[in-house]
C-alpha cells in the first residue's frame, strides 16, 4: 500500500492513545507508517517549539512518502509560514507526497498553493479519524483508500432540505478553502491566495455563529466571496446557542450571505471536524454540479 509520514506540525499530541490506535490501525491496512522523531513532543501548547516543529516539516517534505498525514491540527502553523521551504515543498509534491490534514493545516495548504500552485489534500488527521475507540467512518475511509490508490476523481454529497437553490453548474473552476477562522487570517498576506471564479468551501469548529458571520462579512468587504463562481459550506460543529441569540443561528448567517451574493452558495458538505468527511483537493481544477438535493464535486484523475 502506501508509505506513510506521521507529523506534527501544530498544537501538540495530548491523546497519545488515540495516536498509537490511529498508527496501529493505518499499519492494519498494509500502510508502512513512518512516525516523526518529535510528533509526540510537548512546548506549551505546541508540538515542540517553532524550530522543532519546522525540522518536523523538513523530514516530512524529505521523507518521499506517498503521504505526509498530520497528527492532528490546533494551532502553530501560522507562525512558521515565513520560513516554510516551499521549493522543497514543490519539489517533493511534483515527486508524489500528497500532503494530508485540515484545521490548523489550512494554512499550510493554503501558503503552499499561493508560493507554488501545487495542490494538497484537505482530509483527514491521524488522532481524529483514525484513532478514536470507535472504527473510522466508512466514507472518511474509502476516501483516503482511493487518495492512496490514485483513483478517487470526485465527491458528492445530499443537501440539507432547507438550503436547496437552482440547480447549479460549474465548470473548470479552481477548488480551495478549508477553516474559516485560518483562512480569514491569512487575508491581506501573500500566503493568502489569489483566486477569482473558484469554488470556496469552508468549515470550522467552536466558532459560533455570529462569529462566522464576522469573518464572512471580512472576506466579503474585501472582496474575496464575490470573486468565486460557488461557495460551499462544509460543517460548523461544538458550538453553543445562548437564549441572547433569539433565533439567530448558522442558517440565519447562510441565509443572509445568499441575499448579499449572487454566486450559488451550498451547505452540507461533508467536511470539517466530523468523523464522516471527504477528500479534497485544494488547487485543482474542478466541476460543481446540483441536481435537487445531490451535489457533485468532480476533478478527474490527478
Amino acid at each position: 500500500m502506501s508509505h506513510i509520514y506521521i507529523f506534527s506540525p501544530s498544537s501538540a499530541v495530548r491523546d497519545k492513545s488515540a495516536f498509537k490506535r490511529g498508527i496501529k490501525r493505518l499499519e492494519a491496512m498494509g500502510h508502512e507508517v513512518q512516525i516523526d522523531p518529535d510528533a509526540l513532543t510537548s512546548h506549551m501548547r505546541f508540538a515542540g517549539d517553532d524550530e522543532t516543529r519546522l525540522k518536523a516539516i523538513g523530514r516530512a517534505v524529505a521523507s518521499g512518502a506517498n503521504i505526509a498525514m498530520i497528527s492532528r491540527g490546533g494551532y502553530g502553523l501560522t507562525r512558521l509560514l515565513t520560513q516554510l521551504p516551499y521549493k522543497a515543498i514543490a519539489k517533493s509534491i511534483d515527486n508524489g507526497t500528497q500532503y494530508v490534514g485540515l484545521s490548523d493545516f489550512t494554512a499550510f495548504q493554503l501558503a503552499v498553493y499561493a508560493k507554488t500552485q501545487r495542490i494538497t489534500w484537505q482530509g483527514p488527521a491521524l488522532g481524529e479519524d483514525f484513532g478514536p475507540e470507535s472504527e473510522p467512518d466508512d466514507i472518511m475511509q474509502a476516501c483516503f483508500d482511493d487518495l492512496c490508490l490514485e483513483q478517487g476523481e470526485g465527491t458528492g454529497w445530499r443537501m440539507p432540505v432547507d438550503s436547496l437553490q437552482k440547480n447549479v453548474k460549474v465548470n473548470n473552476a479552481v477548488l480551495w478553502g478549508g477553516n474559516l477562522a485560518v483562512l480569514t487570517s491569512l487575508l491581506g498576506t501573500p500566503y493568502f491566495p489569489l483566486i477569482k471564479k473558484g469554488v470556496l468551501f469552508l468549515e470550522d469548529v467552536g466558532e459560533h455563529p455570529y462569529k462566522i458571520e464576522r469573518m464572512l462579512t471580512q472576506l466579503l468587504n474585501a472582496g474575496v466571496l464575490q470573486n468565486q463562481k460557488a461557495l460551499v459550506f462544509g460543517q460548523f460543529t461544538s458550538y453553543k446557542l445562548i437564549p441572547h441569540d433569539k433565533g439567530f443561528k448558522l442558517k440565519t448567517v447562510i441565509d443572509r450571505l445568499r441575499t448579499q451574493l449572487k454566486i450559488p452558495v451550498l451547505a452540507g458538505l461533508p467536511l470539517g471536524h466530523v468523523s464522516t468527511k471527504v477528500l479534497l483537493p485544494i488547487g485543482a481544477k474542478v466541476d460543481l454540479a446540483t441536481e435537487g438535493r445531490d451535489a457533485f464535486l468532480v476533478w478527474g484523475h490527478i
